[in-house]
């Protein structure tokens, strides 16, 4: 499995494309198998300030429900709603179509506590 290089990733499989103090996030392919269940999604109001670790989402699936948190804090710009009608997006298309959110950051710091595409890749690895 390939990770896309130009992106941030946490431990809890959400990937981060940052920009110009913007940052898109989703979820990684990683997660597909999961995702693949996805029925629907809770996505935050736009203007809700997050904090890392904050609830980001929450994704109903056939077996419960999976809790996505904010890695970066910052204030919710966009929410991808087109996810309401399609949650499958989130495995689909996780890097294109089903991006959560778009938030303005507040800490540009918190991006040091990333891992880039290979420390991801050894992390996933190391998970199986």
């Amino acid at each position: 499995m390939l990770f896309p290089e130009e992106l941030y990733y946490n431990e809890d499989h959400v990937w981060i494309e940052e920009d110009g103090g913007q940052a898109t996030i989703g979820v990684t392919e990683y997660l597909q198998d999961e995702l693949a269940e996805a029925l629907s999604i809770e996505l935050p109001e736009v203007g809700t300030e997050l904090e890392m670790g904050d609830t980001l989402a929450t994704i109903e699936l056939r077996q419960g429900t999976l809790e996505i948190y904010s890695p970066l804090s910052g204030e919710v710009l966009e929410a991808n709603q087109d996810l309401t009608d399609s949650p499958d997006w989130l495995s689909s298309s996780p890097y294109e179509d089903g991006w959560i959110v778009r938030l303005k950051l507040v800490e540009a710091d918190e991006l040091e506590d990333l891992m880039d595409a290979d420390n991801y890749t050894e992390f996933v690895q190391g998970e199986n």
